[in-house]
């Protein structure tokens, strides 16, 4: 059985199969993300939702073939990060611009509407046979500084793009091979009041 079997989702209720084949591996074969298909991912992003059509999210890009570029993002992750990300067929730093454009007032829901590009974007990643992994794990001072980040606007997270290994070894490697799992509907869906588990679910 293959990664990608094992990483199919097993959901409760139907879904999309290109959500159920989605997952996010440690383990990339280092090779670079066509022009096209990482064209695609970006325009997936671009017809995301936002509040106002704000769309408040950049996106700082790095691909494999230039290793400089590669290699300057490379060193804005946290060091645990870099040791896998380091075969990705791209790097992104997403940010969020924190205030509307319109009227100067705050985006409350900025890094919110970053997410749903994102997201956009791992789903348009996940149907031309291509994985993101998100992460967390970035130094944002220096990612604000090497990239000279303009006011107003605030680095989030960072992003591999490429494609997921199906073999390997290590202890990366066993936990792509670990089963997916999710909460069920009823420890977060509520109606009534909070933490009621809606009866429908």
């Amino acid at each position: 059985m293959s990664t990608h079997d094992i990483k199919r989702a097993a959901p409760d209720h139907p879904i999309e199969s290109v959500l159920a084949s989605r997952y996010s591996p440690y383990v990339f074969e280092p090779k670079p993300v066509e022009r096209e298909k990482l064209l695609s991912c970006l325009e997936a992003a671009r017809w995301a939702a936002s509040s106002f059509n704000e769309q408040p999210w950049s996106f700082i890009v790095a691909q494999r073939g230039d290793e400089a570029e590669f290699a300057r993002m490379l060193e804005c992750l946290m060091e645990a990060n870099q040791a896998w990300a380091s075969d990705a067929g791209v790097l992104m730093i997403t940010t969020a611009s924190k205030s509307f454009s319109r009227n100067g007032n705050p985006n409350r829901v900025a890094e919110h509407d970053v997410g749903l590009a994102v997201a956009n974007m791992t789903v348009q990643a996940t149907a031309l046979g291509l994985h993101i992994h998100e992460m967390a794990g970035i130094n944002l001072a220096k990612a604000r500084g090497t990239y000279a980040i303009a006011d107003g606007h605030d680095p989030v997270t960072a992003l591999a793009l490429g494609y997921a290994a199906t073999d390997g070894d290590g202890e990366l490697a066993q936990r792509d091979l670990a089963p997916r799992s999710r909460k069920p509907l009823a420890e977060f869906v509520f109606t009534g009041t909070w933490q009621q588990s809606a009866p429908f679910v």
